[in-house]
């Protein structure tokens, strides 16, 4: 039986990392000038077969910090009101401090050691996530600082694909174009498609 902090199979999986998978919307391409939007983390389960599967998803819409720019066109694709009064964000350190708290007790939980974020082209989430943690002055980030699992890369691998829309839909996963480009769709896709691939990965060297 498990003990907490004990080995388990997720954490003999990774190398001891929790996959979560991670997406952000944001003001701009630029980690350091461009605002933090929204943020939505999903950590990865593991069922007794060995095979993961997406667990509990967080996310919060953010304030842009202090003097952040906010390019148009972004907003243009994401969608975002960045001053809509009902939109409920928090500021970047207590956005963060909401979605570590599920991050830290699902890593505590399987036994590893730290998470390491996936996402499809993960070194703009890790950028834009690292640049907000220096920021809010955030010392415990339970992500790898440098350290990801892109699911671009995996896709092109598995189906020739590098967009997360034709990717998902290779994996035969649904793709609703009218959600996209929100953070809590986008990571669930994500999810969905990393689970896919690493599971397929497990059924064809079964045995």
């Amino acid at each position: 039986m498990y003990q907490p902090g004990g080995i388990t199979p997720m954490a003999s999986r990774f190398r001891g990392f929790l996959p979560v998978v991670v997406d952000v919307e944001t003001g701009g391409f630029n980690a350091e000038t461009d605002a933090l939007l929204e943020i939505a983390v999903q950590p990865l389960a593991m069922d007794p077969r060995g095979w993961i599967y997406p667990d509990e998803l967080t996310s919060t819409h953010v304030i842009p910090f202090a003097g952040a720019n906010i390019e148009p066109k972004s907003l243009e694709v994401t969608g975002i009101d960045p001053w809509h009064p009902l939109r409920a964000a928090r500021n970047e350190h207590d956005a963060l401090a909401f979605v570590f708290q599920p991050v830290r007790r699902a890593v505590k939980g399987v036994g590893c050691n730290r998470a390491i974020l996936v996402g499809h082209n993960a070194s703009f989430d890790l950028g834009f996530l690292n640049a907000a943690v220096a920021r809010a002055g955030i010392r415990r980030n339970p992500f790898h600082p440098f350290s990801f699992l892109d699911t671009v890369s995996l896709s092109a691998l598995a189906f020739g694909q590098t967009v997360l829309a034709r990717a998902a839909e290779e994996a035969g996963l649904e793709w609703d174009g009218r959600e996209a480009h929100s953070a809590v769709y986008d990571t669930r896709v994500t999810a969905a498609l990393f689970c896919t691939i690493v599971n397929r990965w497990e059924e064809l060297n079964a045995g």
